[in-house]
């Protein structure tokens, strides 16, 4: 038995267990007896059996250590026969695929030949095609992030920017601070930073967009964002594009913003408490600080534990200038 050479890189390399007892063995005068084998050996020796340092002979019921250099020798041609195997198979992926591609790009993108702009209804229609642009981006990825993401959404979207960084194209995100308030938004930019996008933060008002290699921009057709424009127009795209960079040269890198994030989380809370001060209930304060409701609640646990308050009440009034007695 040989061993795999389609398998973990590492397979082929015995652990300290079998290292050990092929030493052993070779004191031996590179001969072992089964019966000389320990039971707590035994997986050791399956792995040098299996690796080629070790072979079994049924004559005499022994086992015989096998040079290593013959072993690295056979393993290293296998491996680099089974390289060559899969490079050619690589290289033949686009033929093999090239009638699916060209059945793929047939596909009508527009509602009609005339139109520059197509509307979408529809969450699941919306991020399909969006889905399918990622996919199709062969250089440039442009996004203008200002508000609220939800985790769920963020978690499928990590995944897929993550396999268009790994394909070598570049990635620039814009966010608003109270974006990067919440803790999906800052898993998603730390994780897509690590993999060479570039996120900064604009502390303006900014509108939602996406735009994929400056040849189709997607921006908000509804307030609700049930409803999306996929506009491929040049002059359009020109002009969002170059919306996107003026405010891109305004923002603040991603890592600066993070540096100053404890600080600026303390300044958040003392706002939401301000205006929990002033009577507006959570909701409220959260619409008003552009923040979701979840974020205003970690905000007001903070402060209840701050101020030792046990009920909104209770932090209200403290927040108002009240004493606990």
């Amino acid at each position: 038995m040989t061993a795999d050479p389609t398998a973990d890189p590492g397979a082929e390399v015995p652990d300290e267990a079998a290292r050990q007892l092929y030493l052993a063995i070779l004191a031996r005068g590179g001969r072992i007896p089964v019966s000389a084998v320990a039971a707590a050996d035994e997986a050791a020796l399956g792995r040098l059996i299996d690796v080629g340092l070790v072979m079994p002979y049924a004559v005499d019921a022994s086992y015989t250590a096998v040079s290593p250099r013959a072993v690295s020798d056979r393993l290293s041609a296998e491996l680099r026969s089974e390289a060559t195997r899969l490079l050619v198979r690589a290289e033949g992926l686009p033929t093999a695929l090239d009638g699916l591609t060209r059945a793929y790009d047939a596909v009508p993108r527009r509602s009609d030949g005339q139109s520059e702009a197509v509307h979408i209804e529809g969450h699941v229609h919306i991020r399909h095609r969006i889905a399918q642009l990622v996919s199709d981006c062969a250089e440039e990825l442009l996004t203008a992030q200002p508000g609220h993401r939800p985790a769920a959404l963020l978690d499928t979207v990590v995944r897929q920017d993550l396999a268009l960084l790994q394909r070598g194209r570049a990635l620039r995100t814009l966010y608003q601070p109270t974006a990067l308030q919440e803790p999906a938004t800052l898993t998603y930019a730390a994780a897509v930073t690590g993999h060479g996008a570039h996120v900064r933060v604009l502390d303006e008002p900014f509108q939602r967009m996406i735009v994929f290699d400056r040849s189709v921009a997607v921006v908000t057709a509804a307030d609700d964002h049930t409803r999306a424009a996929f506009i491929s127009d040049p002059a359009a795209v020109a002009f969002l594009v170059a919306v996107f960079e003026r405010d891109w040269a305004r923002a603040d890198t991603f890592e600066r913003h993070t540096a100053t994030a404890r600080e600026n989380t303390s300044h958040a809370a003392d706002r939401v408490g301000r205006l929990l001060a002033t009577g507006l209930t959570q909701r409220a304060v959260a619409t008003r600080l552009g923040l979701s409701e979840r974020t205003v609640a970690a905000h007001i646990h903070r402060l209840r534990e701050r101020h030792g308050a046990q009920t909104l009440f209770q932090l209200g009034w403290q927040m108002r200038g009240g004493r606990n007695d």
